[in-house]
């Protein structure tokens, strides 16, 4: 492998494994807000809240963390604005009080937060504006969470980032070089040195969550459900800690994950079945890491072809990469990676994404299942042919036709899931 792709991949990971506490949308928000905020020296008398379409879906069912259960957009920005840290980035609610939330359910009946939907071509897009009497500030967020892209104060520019065409959503490092061949050689050849701090953290994290989902206080605690009816083996226990890692996540659970594409959950489907494929099977740790680096770029390596946010399942491409990776784990070749890869695709590519919220866990045990079985079936050998609906010549241009459907074919999709939503 030469030196360039090698170098890339190890940024990529660098890039995309990031902590998050809570749901990625709201944190955005709230991230904006707490900016907006220290830029205008003040405490606002207005906020005005502008989202993309895609934001307004994730953020509307999901609980804001350490707000006491609140929900929705008024709650993420107010929730910065009273006690964001904004230099944590993606746990700038990591240190809310009880005081400041119930600031914030206060702040809620005034009516001081207003809500709009933002026209515009990017799915991820936020504006937030703040004002005193005397001041306005306006912060702009677009194509990543943290990525802020300008900032005004009465009008004028206080800061600009201008956008790298040569890069990934304008600022990131290159993701056309990634490939599933180049991928696999990394993974089994990558100096864990340079890599090994992330993954262990992102086992850390992960872990812990999916402890915490079982723990009785989320959603319909779909993981001890799997657990107390499902069949007592290794593949169960995979996706009842994966379910309950997403379904603590969409509760409101203080523990902070590693992202994986500006996801939480999307982090923990590319991680916890592997570990604990790894764990019940004595891989060691070594083998462990490596199968996480092959995971996790995997996941990269789908959502690059797809987008940050899109009407279609970006669990599907994580527990799809969780399963090439157990594949990995198994001893299996590279062909036997890629016919995982493509047998996952062939039967769940339809999944829907229709919010971010506590059943997103219920999605990752479905699409965890659909990937166990395309490990099954890549390890006797047996592979969906070219032709079978998505199912391309090679399995780059397999995940670029799945790519293809979710970014460009769904788009009129997420219209009429907006839609639906907000009727209730």
């Amino acid at each position: 492998m030469n030196q360039l792709i090698y170098d890339s991949y190890i940024e990529i990971l660098k890039e995309e494994l990031v902590p998050a506490l809570g749901c990625t949308e709201p944190i955005a928000i709230a991230y904006a807000a707490a900016t907006a905020r220290d830029t205008l020296g003040e405490f606002p008398s207005t906020v005005n809240v502008c989202c993309s379409g895609n934001i307004i879906k994730n953020v509307k069912s999901v609980i804001v963390p350490n707000t006491g259960g609140l929900k929705g957009i008024e709650a993420s920005a107010l929730a910065g604005i009273v006690g964001g840290d904004a230099g944590h980035k993606m746990e700038v609610l990591a240190h809310l009080k009880k005081e400041h939330a119930s600031k914030v359910s206060e702040l809620l009946e005034t009516g001081m937060c207003r809500v709009a939907t933002l026209d515009s071509e990017k799915s991820l897009h936020i504006v937030v504006e703040a004002a005193t009497c005397q001041d306005t500030v306006r912060v702009e967020v677009q194509d990543f969470h943290t990525n802020i892209v300008r900032i005004e104060k009465n009008g004028q520019a206080v800061y600009e980032k201008p956008a790298n065409t040569n890069s990934y959503l304008g600022m990131l490092t290159d993701r056309s070089l990634l490939n599933v061949e180049d991928i696999v050689h990394f993974a089994g050849t990558v100096d864990l040195a340079g890599v090994e701090d992330l993954i262990r953290q992102q086992i850390e994290y992960n872990m812990a969550i999916a402890a915490e989902g079982f723990t009785g206080q989320y959603g319909v605690n779909i993981g001890a459900t799997l657990l107390n009816y499902g069949p007592d083996n290794l593949f169960n226990r995979m996706k009842a800690y994966t379910a309950a890692a997403s379904e603590a996540r969409m509760s409101g659970s203080e523990l902070p994950v590693i992202t994986n594409s500006g996801s939480g959950n999307q982090g923990i489907a590319s991680s916890v079945p592997v570990v604990i494929y790894a764990q019940q099977t004595g891989a060691s740790e070594e083998q462990l890491i490596r199968a996480l680096v092959l995971s996790n770029l995997l996941t990269i390596h789908q959502k690059t072809l797809i987008g940050r946010l899109s009407a279609f399942c970006g669990v599907v491409c994580a527990s799809c990469s969780s399963g090439a990776a157990i594949t990995y784990l198994a001893g299996g070749s590279l062909e036997q990676i890629k016919m995982t890869i493509t047998n996952t695709l062939a039967n769940v590519s339809g999944i829907v994404c229709d919010g971010a919220k506590p059943s997103c866990g219920i999605k990752i045990a479905a699409s965890l299942d659909a990937a166990i079985m395309a490990h099954l079936l890549a390890s006797d050998n047996k592979v969906y042919l070219p032709g079978d609906g998505l199912v391309k010549d090679d399995i780059e241009q397999t995940i670029a036709s799945v790519g293809r459907l979710a970014r460009d074919g769904m788009k009129e999709t997420g219209e009429q899931i907006l839609k639906i939503m907000l009727e209730c």
